[in-house]
């Protein structure tokens, strides 16, 4: 497939290198010496972020899903009507200069509501210290998407009192971070690793489905795949797609679908995912299947979302891309 030196040439900048230490980075997060920040009588939580920032607030909302928090997401402009008192938005930025991020926070601050925002420093540092707003700032990794490791566990630690996730539950997604490493980090790259097996069978433009409880892994890997191996990439809602998008396979196409499976998925799902790939064997269309561990919520999220991320990056390197330039968003940027 591919060989370390391909990996140096093709990702000059090392992306891969910090996804062979995120069970370390995670750790250090998650042990870190940022002071905690406790909010009273939080019955709704806003994340706000965009690209790789707003994928932090997805797997949030995914860890978060069977609580009694009510979340929402933002990933624009404008915060919804239904923040109060007892609301928490949370900012996040790596970069720290984030238009749509900036705007929102500048919102928010003017509302009634708790605050905090997360970034690596840039315009939000300088505007919550102009206006006393709780804020921590978190060491950028690489690049923001590469970041999300060190954010999702300083954040786990800086909020620890209203996240409903426990330091056992912490502790076993980072063991399990260093149980699939063995599997798929660079140091084998040869058929066992699963990520690049996965990655050697794109070839063309995959169609992720994926179970409502891990949608946050399924638009990371979509976003992951746009960002580093410049690809395009589809994501449908299973169930969803059996009312609409399955009949698009009544024509040929060289689409490949990809299907992420939890372990332990709701009963009426696990037959929907059977009834498809029926479908799929009876047609001849060639899919692959993607498991989650068995664990905790934030196990299972966290340790997909490796395996994908890696899968992508692999991506890139088999089809001598470098994963690290984004060139059209920094056009779109330069235009703002």
């Amino acid at each position: 497939m591919i060989t370390l030196s391909d990996l140096e040439k093709f990702d000059p900048s090392g992306m891969y290198k910090i996804y062979d230490q995120w069970p370390e980075i995670a750790k250090k997060a998650y042990e870190s010496n940022y002071d905690e920040v406790a909010f009273n009588g939080i019955d709704h939580i806003v994340f706000a972020g965009m690209g790789g920032s707003g994928a932090i607030g997805d797997l949030f909302f995914s860890i978060l899903s069977k609580s009694n928090i009510h979340v929402s997401l933002v990933k624009g402009y404008l915060l919804p009507r239904t923040i109060n008192k007892n609301t928490l938005v949370i900012v996040t930025s790596v970069s720290g200069n984030s238009l749509e991020t900036l705007t929102i926070l500048e919102s928010a601050n003017k509302l009634d509501c708790s605050l905090i925002a997360f970034s690596s420093g840039g315009k939000m540092e300088r505007f919550c210290k102009d206006n006393k707003i709780h804020y921590r700032k978190i060491e950028l990794f690489h690049s923001p998407r590469t970041s999300l490791i060190k954010y999702v566990y300083s954040i786990l630690r800086i909020l620890n009192s209203i996240l409903p996730i426990t330091k056992d539950e912490i502790t076993e997604s980072i063991n399990e971070l260093v149980n699939i490493r063995n599997n798929i980090g660079s140091h084998n790259l040869s058929e066992s690793n699963y990520s690049l097996e996965l990655a050697g069978w794109i070839s063309s433009i995959p169609l992720i489905y994926y179970p409502h409880g891990l949608e946050s892994t399924a638009i990371r890997f979509k976003s992951s795949l746009q960002e580093n191996a410049k690809s395009h990439a589809i994501i449908e809602d299973v169930i969803e797609a059996c009312h609409n998008g399955i009949v698009a396979w009544e024509k040929t196409s060289s689409i490949q679908p990809i299907l992420i499976r939890g372990k332990d998925d709701y009963i009426k799902t696990k037959e929907r995912w059977e009834i498809i790939k029926e479908y799929f064997s009876k047609n001849k269309i060639d899919f692959k299947e993607v498991y989650s561990i068995n664990g905790n919520i934030l196990s299972k999220i966290i340790v997909l979302t490796y395996l994908l991320d890696y899968s992508s990056i692999y991506n890139a390197v088999i089809n001598k891309i470098d994963p690290t330039p984004v060139r059209p968003i920094d056009f779109i940027k330069s235009k703002l």
